[in-house]
């Protein structure tokens, strides 16, 4: 499993403006599934997003982190939540030496990555 630092926001119910996290993911090998937050996300085309999330079919837009720029759409607002344990490789990302605290806040994000439980639920599908 490949363990990455992403950017992850919910785009069901939300277009640009939805929860989004900066946090530690892993993938499969085929790198087609995303593991964060107890959740797991399948590659997909939608409307604005590119990953769904495999049990409760919402959207969600999942990306590698920007350098120069926001993370969110331009047309987005609400601050990012990222994870504790991150900050430091995201400030040394951005060449920053502090985190925007009027557009990050700092969360505590567990490691659940659901594997074993989503590859059941897949494997009863077919």
């Amino acid at each position: 499993m490949i363990h990455n630092l992403m950017y992850i926001e919910l785009k069901t119910g939300y277009s640009d403006d939805g929860p989004a996290w900066i946090g530690y993911v892993k993938t499969s090998k085929s790198k087609k599934t995303i593991y964060f937050n107890d959740h797991a996300f399948q590659k997909s085309i939608g409307n604005c997003s590119n990953y769904i999330d495999i049990e409760n079919g919402h959207e969600y837009w999942i990306s590698g982190l920007k350098k120069k720029e926001s993370n969110r759409h331009w047309a987005g607002h609400g601050k990012i939540m990222i994870d504790r344990r991150a900050v430091n490789e995201y400030l040394s990302l951005i060449e920053e030496k502090e985190l925007p605290l009027n557009l990050f806040e700092v969360v505590n994000i567990e490691d659940k990555f659901p594997i074993e439980r989503v590859n059941e639920l897949l494997n009863e599908k077919y």
